[in-house]
């Protein structure tokens, strides 16, 4: 198990970020407030997908007060993001929005920020503070030789923490994000060592689902293997439930959450006998329904496969006009190669009625 950085916890609606709580996972929806109904209908998509907090753009007064009607149609606890007015989280915070989102940077001076803390304070509320490599003060970017440094990107986020400190305001997450990896790893691992807040990690502007998935996945997962991070969002240029599905999948690889099944599979070679991507794909597509967290093996050679899965706790492999099915490594099975999913379910579903 990975020994996670020591955070506080805070509360975003009913989620628990930070402390001991799970790592949770987050998209952001592509509609406007204003476009209540299908806002709702994608945010129940990204629920039914797994998402755990889910964040909206606000560009104005009047997406603002429609987060009210928003609120009541929806399960999944909402972030407002805000950029430029400070008054728009001020009508958020009035309309009953879980967590606030807010750019220090762009969000107007101090005593703005203020006004936004002294609202959401008596509310319990938390507030986001987000930074992003992009959009760093030219004061910062000229003393860190005019362009951005994770030192300069960990530099503004304490100026704006201690603004908040100086309201006893503690309900921050804080997060770090650049769309070069390196930067963002180097800047969240530098700040982990200086405060206890929970960190949102993400990659901005990571790209289309492959490239930005990828890039995700590095930077993500390089923090996480640190114990750093407590919440994290894919950020792609896509279907936002796509975002959820890296998520999880990020969560998954690096051991820190079980979403049900996980299936390993080995590349396909010439002494593979069976169409190897067509089947690794239709298991993959059968263990949706399947819940338990268990490891599925999809292997193309009868000779080497049940002993490199052996971890597996169910598993085929592929012969010439037939295969195995085993578990934990030891072959339970031979039938025809037209029978290997249906066998291989038969046995997880067995498991599963126990």
């Amino acid at each position: 198990m990975l020994m996670r950085r020591k955070t506080r916890q805070i509360h975003v609606g009913q989620v628990a970020v930070g402390g001991d709580a799970p790592v949770s996972v987050q998209s952001m929806t592509t509609f406007s407030p204003v476009d209540t109904e299908q806002a709702a209908a994608q945010i129940e998509r990204l629920q039914q997908a797994g998402a755990d907090i889910v964040r909206i753009a606000v560009p104005d007064r009047k997406a603002a007060e429609s987060l009210r009607n928003l609120k009541q149609k929806i399960h999944l606890p909402l972030v407002a993001d805000i950029h430029f007015d400070y008054r728009l989280a001020l009508t958020a915070l009035e309309c009953g929005i879980d967590a606030l989102r807010i750019n220090p940077g762009n969000i107007g001076s101090a005593d703005k920020v203020m006004a936004v803390v002294n609202r959401a304070k008596p509310l319990g509320v938390p507030i986001r503070i987000g930074i992003n490599a992009g959009s760093l003060p030219e004061k910062i970017l000229e003393e860190h030789g005019g362009h951005p440094t994770a030192e300069g990107m960990v530099e503004c986020a304490l100026e704006h923490i201690r603004i908040l400190e100086s309201q006893h305001f503690y309900d921050m997450v804080i997060s770090l994000k650049s769309t070069d990896v390196p930067l963002m790893v180097k800047a969240n691992r530098i700040l982990a060592e200086k405060v206890e807040y929970p960190l949102h990690l993400g990659v901005t502007e990571a790209g289309t689902a492959f490239r930005g998935t990828v890039k995700s996945s590095v930077g993500i997962g390089a923090l996480l293997l640190d114990g750093i991070g407590d919440t994290i969002r894919v950020s792609l240029t896509d279907d936002p439930v796509k975002e959820i599905t890296a998520g999880k999948e990020i969560l998954t690889a690096a051991g820190i959450r079980n979403y049900g099944p996980v299936m390993i599979s080995c590349p396909t070679c010439g002494r593979c006998q069976v169409n190897l991507i067509d089947l690794a794909q239709r298991v993959e597509a059968r263990l949706q329904t399947v819940k338990k967290p268990i490891r599925v093996a999809v292997m193309g050679c009868v000779v080497n496969g049940p002993g490199e899965a052996r971890e597996a706790d169910f598993g085929i492999a592929g012969g010439k006009g037939c295969g195995l099915v085993f578990r934990k490594g030891k072959i339970i099975r031979t039938v025809p190669e037209k029978q290997l999913i249906s066998a291989l379910m038969e046995e997880i579903n067995r498991m599963e009625e126990k």
